[in-house]
């Protein structure tokens, strides 16, 4: 079978590493892929947003399946053109991505299929918003409506915070067309979680755990990015908590998108927030979350370009999957500046060196120059992921092999899987 991948980030790689493991793989293809993907699939110059030079790639390379990684081409409907060719794919339709292409439109249909999340406005105007948030006061919760490369969320703890986001996404366009409205909800306190399950537009299947960690810095401080670390499995998720959220969220999300006529095939990434209250929804995404893809990559067992199928072809009632009883941590190596400004073609060295029997690397921001060197060109540049018995175990390898890169325009936390550490020494 011939794969085509599309993305350049992280996620990507970890997908491009699991599928050119399967044997139905004979010949796996990215677009528009990065300097470690290069290594396991032939890269592509498409960009992922590019949806009319992707589908003319599909039909001149006789591509038999796609994996779409990221959301953008997912939200433009590449998936829907890939349908009217009848090639298969895996991913929803653009009917079905406005799940998280309109924050707006998910918190609707929450209150609409009596899904737990936050209590929430829509604003389109700065000012009503403003005067809502002077009502409501802070702590408080400022989402971009659209699309926002995961840098559209302010949680603000005083209202002059609020009102300033408010203004940044209404009056500056931090966010351009994403921010043209806002919906701003209640601030939920507890711990979160993400939760991922295989969806073909009948049976949902869920996935391990995984914990991330928005915050920039150590201590969950500073802005939120779009990941700088991840864990799995998360052992604030138990077996009682895992089966209520397939009841109160995944299950009535599958079962009401195909009310609506919007049928929802793929991975539904479901981010929670565990209250008091059980299991809130914060947010859905309609991909693999980054980093968490690369800790639920590292712990497969089971053939993964198998299991995409199966949820291309409507059949995951018949499928289960295995997994590795162990634990993975993927740190974040990100160009000093980031989630703010950051300076482009920085180089890294002590990469090959740095990997182990217990760690991966994957690359996100990455390419090579023109003496074969390593270049940081991203925000996340490196996802360097270890595993073993338990998530202390994990942690320990991964930055083992982060403590060998020698990448002085990078940073990282160092504090990834805290919260999963700290629970299994109780």
């Amino acid at each position: 079978m011939k794969v085509l991948v599309i993305g350049s980030g992280g996620r990507e790689h970890s997908l491009c590493w699991a599928i050119a493991a399967s044997p139905l793989c004979t010949q796996l293809y990215c677009a528009p892929g990065n300097a470690g993907i290069a290594a396991d699939a032939e890269c592509v110059d498409i960009g992922a947003e590019n949806v009319d030079g992707l589908v003319a790639f599909v039909q001149e390379n006789e591509i038999e399946f796609v994996v779409v990684g990221p959301e953008g081409p997912l939200v433009l409907g590449l998936v829907d053109r890939l349908d009217a060719l009848g090639v298969k794919s895996f991913g929803p339709t653009a009917a079905a991505a406005i799940l998280e292409g309109s924050k707006g439109f998910m918190k609707d249909f929450c209150a609409k299929y009596d899904i737990p999340t936050a209590a929430y406005r829509r604003f389109t105007e700065p000012e009503p918003a403003k005067a809502w948030v002077r009502e409501q006061g802070a702590p408080i919760v400022i989402k971009a409506d659209g699309l926002a490369a995961g840098k559209g969320v302010t949680v603000a703890t005083e209202v002059d915070e609020a009102l300033a986001a408010i203004d940044a996404a209404m009056i500056d366009a931090q966010f351009g067309a994403a921010g043209t409205e806002l919906v701003i909800e209640s601030f939920m306190q507890g711990e979160e979680a993400s939760f991922f399950a295989l969806c073909d537009g009948e049976t949902a299947l869920p996935l391990l755990s995984a914990q991330d960690h928005k915050a920039v810095f150590d201590g969950d401080q500073g802005p939120n990015t779009g990941g700088m670390g991840a864990s799995a499995p998360a052992p604030v998720r138990t077996e009682s908590m895992a089966e209520d959220v397939m009841t109160r969220i995944i299950n009535p999300t599958v079962a009401g998108m195909k009310a609506e006529g919007r049928p929802y095939k793929g991975v539904l990434y479901a981010g929670l927030m565990i209250t008091e209250d059980g299991p809130q929804l914060i947010e859905y995404n309609v991909r693999f979350g980054d980093p968490e893809c690369q800790v639920l990559m590292t712990l497969l067992l089971s053939d993964i370009l198998i299991a995409l199928i199966a949820a291309a072809d409507g059949v995951l009632n018949s499928f289960d999957l295995r997994w590795r009883d162990e634990a993975a941590l993927s740190v974040v190596m990100a160009s000093n500046g980031y989630p703010g400004s950051y300076e482009k073609g920085t180089e890294i060295r002590g990469l090959e060196g740095a990997g182990g029997e217990n760690t991966v690397i994957f690359h996100a921001g990455t390419t090579r120059g023109g003496d074969n060197q390593l270049l940081a060109i991203g925000g996340r540049v490196l996802n360097v992921t270890g595993f073993g018995a338990n998530v202390k175990a994990a942690q320990e390898a991964a930055y083992a092999a982060v403590d060998k890169i020698n990448w002085p325009g990078g940073f990282c936390r160092r504090d990834i899987g805290w919260r999963a550490v700290a629970r299994e020494e109780r």
